[in-house]
């Protein structure tokens, strides 16, 4: 054996499910080019209008554009359809994430069609199950696939959603997304309100469907803490 032979890498098999602690050759690459096990489990999140599914495509874009293949995904977005949509006119169609949607038979299946999966990008992140954040973390353990989250941390309460809250548990990097939105009197808007009939209201399903407008039926303002616990909407136009 010579010199050269002793410093050269041994490059050993890419470990099964359960084998994680094998030891990788640092060379040793994916499909996609990038090192294994580089994968990671990031949530990004803030209030509405702050950018969530905006910045979601625009990940998309980013990692497509450099030859990587992923899958976006979606729940109960605001078009009320297989689609990520943004306020700023935005939209790309996506997989409607259901109950007995598993995030990992989705991406095995795709493989096992001869497709490749790099990446899930899943938005409104925060109405998932908990059980399909563990399919995320799994996903990135065992699979070497990159999951991007984005949704809401908290809900019209206050409240995590349960979803959310087993993101900031099990992520890789939690980043609260840096564009400002502001509350009716200036200050920094932290909490989703819900509105119905012109007032703040504190009870009721955990998720309902509203908007921004303020015609909607029921709808979600930004406020910062001290107006969201007072239930202060502001002067009335």
């Amino acid at each position: 054996m010579t010199d050269a032979d002793l410093a050269a890498p041994t490059c050993l098999a890419r470990p099964l499910p359960g084998e994680l602690d094998t030891p990788v050759c640092a060379a040793a690459r994916g499909a996609d080019g990038r090192p294994l096990h580089a994968a990671a489990l990031k949530f990004f999140w803030g209030p509405m209008d702050c950018g969530k599914s905006t910045m979601a495509l625009q990940m998309n874009y980013n990692h497509a554009r450099q030859g990587r293949r992923g899958l976006v995904t979606t729940r109960i977005d605001r078009s009320l359809g297989p689609r990520v949509t943004t306020r700023i006119g935005l939209a790309h169609d996506a997989i409607e994430v259901t109950d007995d949607l598993d995030l990992r038979a989705l991406v095995r299946g795709r493989w096992a069609e001869g497709e490749r999966v790099d990446y899930l990008i899943c938005d409104e992140a925060s109405f998932y199950s908990v059980a399909h954040v563990e399919q995320m973390a799994e996903l990135v353990d065992h699979d070497d696939v990159d999951v991007f989250a984005f949704g809401l941390a908290t809900d019209f309460r206050s409240c995590f959603f349960p979803a959310a809250q087993r993101l900031f548990e099990l992520a890789d990097e939690v980043a609260r997304i840096q564009v400002e939105v502001l509350c009716w009197c200036g200050r920094e808007g932290l909490l989703n309100a819900r509105v119905v009939g012109g007032r703040v209201v504190r009870e009721g399903e955990q998720v309902v469907i509203g908007d921004t407008v303020p015609d909607a039926q029921v709808r979600y303002q930004v406020l910062c803490r001290r107006h969201h616990r007072a239930g202060d909407l502001g002067p009335r136009p």
